[in-house]
């Protein structure tokens, strides 16, 4: 398959396509997050969110641009939006903290905490019910049968980066679902 006609497979939601994309792009959106971040971990979250959204925006890609340079754009503006979040939010912990003491709290859940956690459990549980079928099984996967990324590649025989991927644009579709209810 080829890039361009990849692209137009994507954009009419293929998800070979997609899958071609991401084995075809990966290494370059995380080589040139991994050259800013200079951390393993911060550059594949990186990289992940890059490629959603893009799969996510994929209609507005124009072709007269390659599509490397788009999905770089959109890697180094998310690291952007990243870094402008950290920074106000560590300056809004500074503000906040400035002379007053820290205290330290009882994390353990009282009986009301458990009560309201199994409430929003079975709320949760239905709420993934209106997933599409794949997106609700990579959830439980990682989720409630508590698997590895790479555990769930193997189980569904699919890469590692495909799974990334897909969890996450499960969790979006998720809160999608959620927000609509409130």
């Amino acid at each position: 398959m080829e890039i361009e006609q990849a692209i137009k497979q994507a954009k009419i939601n293929n998800q070979k396509a997609f899958n071609f994309l991401l084995d075809s792009f990966w290494d370059d959106v995380y080589g040139f997050q991994l050259k800013r971040t200079q951390n393993e971990n911060d550059a594949e979250d990186i990289t992940i969110q890059t490629f959603s959204k893009a799969f996510d925006k994929i209609e507005t890609y124009d072709e007269n641009y390659k599509f490397k340079t788009w999905l770089i754009t959109i890697s180094k503006n998310i690291h952007i939006d990243l870094l402008r979040k950290n920074k106000n939010s560590i300056s809004q912990i500074i503000s906040n903290n400035h002379d007053e003491a820290y205290q330290i709290l009882d994390e353990s859940p009282s009986p009301e905490d458990k009560l309201i956690t199994e409430q929003n459990l079975a709320k949760l549980l239905r709420d993934i019910k209106k997933l599409k079928p794949h997106y609700q099984n990579i959830i439980n996967l990682r989720y409630f049968q508590e698997l590895s990324y790479k555990e769930i590649s193997i189980e569904l025989d699919e890469p590692i980066n495909n799974v990334k991927v897909k969890l996450l644009r499960a969790k979006k579709l998720l809160a999608e679902i959620i927000r609509k209810k409130n």
